[in-house]
């Protein structure tokens, strides 16, 4: 049985990866107060004393219009932490599995960015998952690097969870339309990291260490993601003070923001779905379960 060391456990990917990965073996899961990613000698510590054979990162400094005056911060869990964790799964002959972003991309490509397409971040955040990602690679661990997009889950705070609540208080609101993703469940990342995990287990198998778009399948707007929530929890017994036709669609320009955001987030995944032989559902089936996970009881 593999012994599995998680980051963030009370992150919203953390959180599923604890489900996802039981399973597979001894799974140990570590929150920031146990283990501070900013702190060389604290993540050292941890490594040490739990010995993993395997290392999933799901942690990070995720605040990315905070990161434009928190840089400082930001490098240190995102760009200078994985480097760490790489690291010593080098000299141990662990292996790492690591998280990164579509904001590592400018969002000016006309159709879905695969993972062989320059990268150029333009925000702090995005600069630093990138470093990231340039730590974990020149470790000499074996890893793999999952870039997701739009992440939401039933656990944490997310845009899900935030229109759900703003729809019971207000009778409108307004929704950037002209920025173009996947919405990616938490637990469908866990459940994808949880067949990376067992593919990489198998010692028979080739070296598929590399990088790997993860999102859900299709595409929307903002302002068609906030139209699905709305849509299905009407369904499912919220009461809302918004209907449908109160939710109006801005521009980017109308909503600035610290943080320059990706006009395109799409990820062809097509690169992970034919080397691990993993299905991906449409990104509704995921807000729809979550949407249902949040209902009230129905009567």
């Amino acid at each position: 049985m593999s012994s599995v060391l998680v980051t963030g456990a009370n992150g919203q990917v953390g959180f599923e990866l604890q489900r996802s990965l039981a399973p597979l073996g001894n799974v140990v899961a570590v929150t920031r107060a146990e283990m501070d990613l900013a702190n060389e000698a604290s993540i050292l510590s941890v490594l040490e004393e739990h010995k993993p054979s395997i290392i999933v990162n799901p942690a990070a400094y995720t605040a990315v219009d905070r990161a434009e005056s928190e840089r400082e911060q930001a490098m240190a869990v995102n760009a200078a932490a994985p480097g760490v964790l790489a690291r010593w799964a080098a000299d141990r002959g662990a292996y790492l599995v690591h998280y990164s972003t579509d904001y590592v991309f400018d969002g000016t490509k006309a159709d879905a960015y695969v993972e062989t397409d320059p990268v150029n971040p333009q925000s702090v955040y995005g600069e630093s998952k990138w470093l990231g990602e340039k730590a974990v690679r020149s470790s000499g661990a074996g890893h793999v690097i999952l870039r997701t997009s739009w992440v939401y889950g039933h656990h944490g705070n997310n845009f899900l969870k935030t229109i759900l609540r703003l729809a019971q208080e207000r009778n409108s609101l307004n929704i950037v339309a002209d920025q173009i993703g996947a919405p990616t469940s938490a637990a469908l990342i866990a459940d994808v990291t949880r067949g990376v995990v067992e593919f990489v287990s198998r010692s028979e198998g080739p070296d598929v260490s590399g990088t790997y778009h993860l999102s859900a399948q299709g595409n929307t707007s903002w302002y068609g993601y906030a139209e699905q929530i709305v849509r299905e929890a009407l369904t499912k017994n919220f009461t809302l003070a918004l209907q449908l036709d109160a939710l109006k669609p801005i521009t980017t320009a109308d909503y600035p923001t610290p943080a320059k955001r990706p006009q395109n987030s799409r990820l062809n995944c097509a690169k992970l779905m034919d080397c691990f032989d993993l299905p991906l559902p449409a990104w509704q089936e995921g807000v729809n379960d979550v949407i249902g996970r949040l209902a009230p009881a129905a009567h």
